[in-house]
């Protein structure tokens, strides 16, 4: 189960989003030609990834920010960028584009922490914007909870195309990270969870000041639990007008 697409058309150019979709991608296509070689590109992720162990040591701090623009494979990289395509847009229209810049960067570290304090000594290195792209899905769960998101369903032979409320699919997408993370053996590679976990819950903290001055539950009651991109406003506002019989 993974999203396709939202319903949610921003009110601004996602500038931001765009920057870091070119910026993930061009970083990727620069190590390409390593990609085939194990000794390379553990020699490369060892100086540019976050390992665990050399932050805790004070070494080789910055692969805490570093770490977010660097992949492990074209899939890693085409599933982060599709969850940033998706979610990111109506962030940066609600925080600016400076604030989810910053707002973007904080959650990576904020996950990259998360993933230091599962297992400090780890030797394992971290890459991926995944940490920083599940802060952006914790914000987008706070503040667009009823928010229609198109999931894509694969069941062996059984696929299908389903459109569900944001809170569904992300707090879906949240307990299993939790799940994996409790039952993953963290001194192992693959998956990180808790990063994934950790990134989520510091997005949604990062957001919650922005919630209280757009008014907290009076916002979700304001926008119906959607963005309030121009767009989603007329059509709110054309659905509450009550339908009349006209005279002849």
């Amino acid at each position: 189960m993974f999203p396709i697409r939202d319903h949610n058309p921003s009110g601004r150019t996602p500038y931001v989003v765009y920057a870091l979709l070119v910026l993930n991608i061009v970083i990727f296509l620069s190590y390409q030609p390593i990609m085939g070689d194990p000794r390379l590109l553990s020699a490369f992720f060892s100086d540019w990834a976050l390992v665990p162990r050399e932050v805790m040591r004070g070494d080789d701090l910055h692969g805490v920010l570093t770490s977010m623009f660097l992949h492990g494979g074209w899939l890693h990289l085409a599933g982060n960028m599709l969850f940033l395509w998706i979610f990111g847009d109506n962030l940066e229209d609600e925080m600016g584009h400076i604030g989810f810049l910053v707002f973007y960067l904080l959650s990576g570290v904020g996950a990259a922490v998360a993933q230091i304090a599962a297992n400090p000594a780890s030797p394992i290195p971290m890459v991926g914007a995944s940490g920083a792209i599940a802060g952006v899905m914790g914000g987008y769960l706070l503040l667009f909870p009823k928010a229609r998101v198109d999931i894509l369903l694969i069941i062996i032979i059984f696929i299908r195309i389903f459109t569900v409320p944001a809170w569904v699919m992300l707090g879906l997408w949240f307990g299993l990270q939790l799940l994996n993370g409790l039952a993953s053996d963290a001194t192992g590679g693959g998956v990180a969870h808790w990063a994934h976990a950790g990134g989520f819950i510091v997005g949604a903290i990062l957001c919650l000041p922005l919630w209280l001055r757009r008014g907290a539950s009076t916002f979700w009651q304001r926008t119906e639990g959607h963005p309030p991109h121009p767009e989603a406003k007329y059509r709110l506002s054309q659905s509450k007008i009550p339908t009349v019989r006209r005279r002849k």
